[in-house]
C-alpha cells in the first residue's frame, strides 16, 4: 500500500496537498508499527513511502518545485508520524535539517541540485557522533589526495542511515578543522551497519558507520557553519526536532492506553465499576494522560511558531535567541510529560497490561531514549540564566 508518485510527473505541490498525502501514508505506517517494533523489522518500506510522496519538501521554496510550507507545517507533520511510529520519525531528522541548512545557507546550485533529489523521493541520513572522544571531539580524518579527498573513520550515531541515499557527515581536514561532506551510501568503502542497541528508537537505524579510504569528490565537500560563531536559528529546529518526537509518543501512548480501556483489560476486584471504560480512577488516569500529550504537543507547536518569526524577521539575533529559548523550554515541558503519560498507561490495567503483545513500554524506552539526546536540566538551567541575567544559550549546537 502506500503513495507513488514517479519523479517524471510535474506538479504544483501545496502545503494542503501534502497534509492529504500525509494522511493517507501516515495510515499506512500505524499498520503493524507496534509489532515492528516488538520484532525488530526496520521500517525500510515505511519510510520509502513517505519519501516517495513528496512529504520530505514540505519546507522546499515554489520556485523550486516545493510546497513553501513553516516550520510549524513540518512539525505539525513530524508530531503526526510520530503518534504512530516515532522510530520512522526520528529516522529522517538528519534529511528535514539537511533541507532547513540549504534553505538558510544553500547555494542556487546546490539547492537546484539537492531539492531536485528530495523531490524524487531520494534520503539524505547522517554519520554523525563518536565515542572516545569528550564534548563530542571528531577522530575522523578527511585526508586530500589530488584535487579529492579521502577520509577514513568511524561513526557510532548514524541516524536513518541504513534508509538514506545519500550520507552527510563530519571529519577533520590536514588543518585539524572540523569539515563537511556528502556522499552517496553505495561509494566504496562506506560500510554502514544495524548495530544500535538503544533500548529504545531501535528502529531509527542509528548504527555505526564505517569510513574505510573512502573517496570524497571536491564538489562533495560542504560549508560548514562554525559553533562557536554566530547564532544559527538550524540549531532550534533540530532540538524542536526531538520534540516534536517527544510529543508525538505522547499521543501514541494516549490512542495505545484508550484501545486498551476499551478492549483488554478489566476492572480491578473492588473496583465500583463492571467496565474498566467506567471506573472512575481508570477515566482519570486516561484524563491525565490525554493532558500530558495535549500540553507537549502545544508547547511544541508554540515554539514552531518562535522559528517561524526568526525566519519572517530574517534571522534578527533577538529572534533567533527568542527562537532558542522558548524551543529550549518546550523540550523540557514535551519530555516531562511525555515520560510521565508513558508511566502512567501501565495504570489503565492490572499485570495483562505489560503483555509483550501491547509493547507498551516502547514509549517510555523510546521517549527516554529521545530524551537522552540532550539533558532536560541543562535547557532549564539555560532558560533560567536568561530570565535571571539575560545571559543568552550557549553557541554548542544543542541550543
Amino acid at each position: 500500500m502506500g503513495i507513488s508518485i514517479p519523479p517524471t510527473i510535474t506538479e504544483s505541490l501545496t502545503v494542503d496537498i501534502l497534509r492529504a498525502r500525509a494522511q493517507k501514508v501516515i495510515a499506512d505506517i500505524a499498520h503493524g508499527a507496534a509489532d515492528r517494533e516488538r520484532e525488530r523489522r526496520l521500517p525500510y518500506e515505511q519510510i520509502k513511502q513517505l519519501a516517495s510522496a513528496k512529504l520530505l519538501t514540505f519546507r522546499i521554496p515554489k520556485k523550486y518545485g516545493g510546497a513553501e510550507g513553516s516550520v510549524q507545517d513540518v512539525i505539525r507533520f513530524l508530531i503526526d508520524v510520530a503518534s504512530v511510529d516515532s522510530n520512522t520519525a526520528q529516522a529522517l531528522r538528519p534529511a528535514f535539517a539537511f533541507i532547513e541548512d540549504l534553505l538558510i545557507d544553500g547555494s542556487d546550485a546546490e539547492k537546484e541540485l539537492w531539492f531536485k533529489r528530495f523531490l524524487a523521493g531520494e534520503i539524505v541520513g547522517n554519520a554523525g557522533w563518536e565515542v572516545g572522544g569528550s564534548n563530542g571531539a571528531i577522530a575522523t580524518r578527511l585526508k586530500r589526495e589530488g584535487e579529492n579527498f579521502r577520509v577514513d573513520g568511524s561513526k557510532y550515531y548514524s541516524t536513518g542511515g541504513l534508509y538514506a541515499d545519500w550520507i552527510a557527515a563530519v571529519a577533520l581536514d590536514d588543518n585539524d578543522q572540523p569539515t563537511s561532506f556528502i556522499v552517496p551510501r553505495d561509494r566504496e568503502g562506506l560500510i554502514l551497519q544495524d548495530d544500535f542497541d538503544a533500548m529504545g528508537q531501535r528502529l531509527t537505524a542509528s548504527g555505526t558507520t564505517i569510513l574505510q579510504n573512502v573517496l570524497v569528490y571536491q564538489n562533495e565537500i560542504r560549508k560548514r557553519h562554525s559553533e562557536g560563531a554566530e547564532r544559527t536559528i538550524i540549531t532550534p529546529f533540530f532540538q524542536l526536532y526531538l520534540g516534536a518526537v517527544e510529543a508525538g509518543i505522547g499521543l501514541n501512548v494516549l490512542k495505545d492506553s484508550v484501545n486498551l480501556v476499551r478492549h483488554h483489560v478489566r476492572p480491578i476486584k473492588h473496583s465500583s465499576a463492571e467496565k474498566s471504560a467506567d471506573d472512575p480512577y481508570v477515566r482519570h488516569i486516561v484524563g491525565e494522560i490525554a493532558a500530558r500529550a495535549y500540553a507537549a504537543e502545544a508547547v511544541v507547536i508554540r515554539a514552531a511558531t518562535a522559528i517561524d518569526k526568526a525566519w519572517e524577521n530574517n534571522f534578527q539575533d533577538e529572534t533567533v535567541t527568542q527562537a532558542a529559548l522558548e524551543v529550549a523550554k518546550a523540550q523540557f515541558v514535551a519530555i516531562e510529560n511525555t515520560l510521565k503519560a508513558a508511566e502512567l498507561a501501565f495504570d489503565v490495567g492490572g499485570a495483562s497490561a505489560t503483555a509483550r503483545k501491547h509493547n507498551l513500554d516502547r514509549h517510555w524506552r523510546n521517549a527516554r531514549t529521545v530524551a537522552n539526546h540532550n539533558p532536560r536540566d541543562w535547557k532549564a538551567a539555560v532558560v533560567g540564566a536568561w530570565e535571571i541575567s539575560g545571559e543568552e544559550p550557549p553557541r554548542s549546537g544543542l541550543f
